[in-house]
C-alpha cells in the first residue's frame, strides 16, 4: 500500500534551514598542509580579570545607604549605662568584702592578744621586783616583741595629759605644779591593739590648784620668812 503524498502536511511550515557543516579540522586533508587561522579556527580570547569590589584601605565597610533601625542606639546607650553600673557595684562590693575580712581579722587578733594581757602584766611587776631574769626575762621579751610586732602599743606613763578615752582615773588630786589634768601615776599600763583599745590605763590624775603659788623649799637650813621678825623681836 503505498502512501499518497498530500500537500496539506507541509501547508503551514516555513522553508526548511540548509544543514552546514564546518570543517574544523587543522590540517587539510587533501594537502596535507596547516591550515592557518581562520573563523573557525580564531583562538579565543582572553577573558577580560574579573575586578571584585571591596573596600581600600581606610575605607569604611558600613553602606551609607543602610539605614539605621530606630531605638537601637538608644538600647546600646542604655545596655553600656547598665554594664557600667554593674562594674561600679561589683568593685565597690570586693572593698567591701575585703574591709570586712581585715576586719574580722583584726578583731580575732584583738581576742586572742586582751587574753595575754594579765600575763604581760605579771611580767612588768616582776620585771619592777627585779625578778625578770634569766632565761624568763628572754622567753617574756619574746613574748613581748613578738605582740608588738602583731600591733600591740602600751600607753600610760607619768607626765602624759590625762584623756578620758584611753586613761580611767582612779586618784584626783591638785596642785600648783602642772598646768592641767595631768597623769602622775600609773597603776595599771593601758593597751591598744591598732585602732582599738583593749584596756584603758588606770592613773591617778593632779589638776591645777588655782589661787596658789609654789611654795620654794628652805635652802641651807634657813628659817622661812614668815619667822624671821618673830626671831628679831626675841
Amino acid at each position: 500500500m503505498t502512501h499518497s503524498y498530500d500537500e496539506s502536511e507541509n501547508q503551514g511550515r516555513g522553508p526548511e534551514e540548509p544543514v552546514v557543516v564546518r570543517d574544523r579540522r587543522r590540517v587539510d586533508p587533501q594537502t596535507g598542509q596547516v591550515r592557518p587561522p581562520g573563523p573557525a579556527h580564531a583562538a579565543p580570547e582572553p577573558e577580560a580579570p574579573v575586578e571584585h569590589a571591596g573596600p581600600s584601605l581606610g575605607e569604611s565597610i558600613v553602606d551609607d545607604s543602610v539605614a539605621v533601625v530606630p531605638g537601637v542606639e538608644k538600647e546600646l546607650s542604655e545596655r553600656t549605662a547598665d554594664l557600667q553600673r554593674l562594674q561600679a557595684e561589683y568593685a565597690n562590693y570586693r572593698k567591701r568584702v575585703e574591709r570586712d575580712r581585715e576586719a574580722v581579722v583584726i578583731g580575732a587578733k584583738a581576742t586572742v592578744v586582751n587574753d595575754l594581757l594579765p600575763l604581760l602584766d605579771d611580767l612588768e611587776r616582776a620585771d619592777q621586783h627585779g625578778d625578770l631574769t634569766g632565761a624568763f626575762k628572754a622567753v617574756g621579751d619574746k613574748l613581748i616583741s613578738g605582740l608588738q610586732r602583731a600591733g600591740l602599743e602600751s600607753f600610760g606613763s607619768e607626765g602624759e595629759p590625762f584623756d578620758p578615752s584611753v586613761h580611767e582615773a582612779v586618784q584626783h588630786n591638785t596642785s600648783p605644779d602642772v598646768a592641767g589634768p595631768t597623769v602622775t601615776v600609773v597603776m595599771r599600763r593601758g593597751y591598744r591593739f591598732g585602732d582599738r583599745v583593749l584596756r584603758a590605763a588606770l592613773v591617778g590624775v593632779t589638776d591645777h590648784e588655782p589661787g596658789a603659788a609654789p611654795v620654794d623649799p628652805p635652802v641651807g637650813g634657813e628659817l622661812p620668812l614668815d619667822g624671821a621678825p618673830d626671831a628679831q623681836q626675841q
